[in-house]
C-alpha cells in the first residue's frame, strides 16, 4: 500500500482519485463533495431576485454572460414598469434598453424579454410553463434557463442547471470527460453520478464555489476544502 493511501485511511480522508478511477469509486467521491458542500453552503439558493415565476424567467433570461449582481441592479426597474407578461408584451424593445444598458448584450436582451412575454401570453394564457420543453420554447430560454425557473419557481427538480461554473468544476473534479464539450453532455454526465435528491443543490452550491474558490482563472487550490477529492489540483495550483 502506497503511503498517501495509508495516510488517507489514517485520517480517514479520500485518497486523491487515480486516471483509471471506476464509475463506482466515481460515485462516492462526487457523494464526499456534495458532503463538503452542503456544510460550506448549507443555505445556498438562487441569487437573482424576483417575486413569481415570470419575474425569474425573465432574470435567469437576463442573466447570460453578466453577473446577478448586476441583473439585480436593474430589475426592480424594469419589473416595476412592466410587472406582468401582459404589460410587457404590449412594450417596444427599444423601451427596454435605457433600462438594460448595463448589462451586456442589452439590446438582444430586450428582444427576447419582450418577445418571450409576447409568447406567454399567445402560447400559454400568460402563465409561465413548468415542463422543461414548453418552458424552452420561450425565445432566449434555454435549457439551463428552463431548469432554474423550474426548480425555483415551482419547486421541480428534473435536472441540473449547467451553467459557466458548473461546467468548470464538474470537469475539473473529472465528473464529466473533455470529451462532453456542451453543457447538454455535461448536465447528462452529472445526472448519471449523482441521485436525484442531489440535483437541486448542486447549481446554487457550485455557482459559489465556483466564484469563490474554483475560479476560472488561479483557482485557489491550497485552501479548497475539495483538493484531495480533486484529480486537477496539483496541476492547476502551480
Amino acid at each position: 500500500m502506497r503511503k498517501s493511501q495509508r495516510e488517507s485511511q489514517a485520517t480517514g480522508s479520500p485518497s486523491r482519485p487515480s486516471r483509471r478511477e471506476s464509475q463506482a469509486a466515481r460515485r462516492q467521491r462526487a457523494l464526499a463533495v456534495a458532503e463538503r458542500m452542503d456544510a460550506r453552503y448549507p443555505d445556498a439558493q438562487c441569487a437573482l431576485h424576483f417575486s413569481n415565476p415570470f419575474t425569474l424567467t425573465i432574470a435567469v433570461l437576463l442573466s447570460a454572460q453578466t453577473t446577478d449582481v448586476a441583473v439585480n441592479k436593474v430589475t426592480p426597474q424594469l419589473f416595476a414598469r412592466w410587472p406582468t407578461p401582459a404589460a410587457m408584451a404590449a412594450a417596444e424593445p427599444a423601451e427596454l434598453e435605457p433600462i438594460l444598458k448595463s448589462i451586456g448584450l442589452y439590446r438582444s436582451k430586450a428582444r427576447n424579454c419582450v418577445a418571450c412575454a409576447r409568447t406567454l401570453m399567445a402560447e400559454f394564457a400568460g402563465e409561465v410553463p413548468r415542463s422543461i420543453p414548453e418552458l424552452m420554447r420561450l425565445p432566449g430560454v434555454g435549457r439551463k434557463t428552463a431548469n432554474v425557473v423550474q426548480n425555483n419557481a415551482f419547486g421541480i427538480v428534473e435536472g441540473i442547471a449547467v451553467d459557466t461554473h458548473v461546467f468548470r468544476i464538474a470537469h475539473r473534479l473529472g465528473f464529466s470527460p473533455a470529451a462532453s464539450d456542451t453543457p447538454e453532455k455535461v448536465e447528462r454526465d452529472l445526472l448519471a453520478l449523482y441521485p436525484p435528491e442531489r440535483w437541486g443543490p448542486i447549481n446554487h452550491q457550485w455557482v459559489l464555489f465556483g466564484r469563490e474558490v474554483c475560479i476560472a482563472r488561479r483557482p485557489r487550490c491550497p485552501t479548497c476544502p475539495l483538493t484531495e477529492l480533486c484529480p486537477s489540483a496539483t496541476a492547476v495550483s502551480h
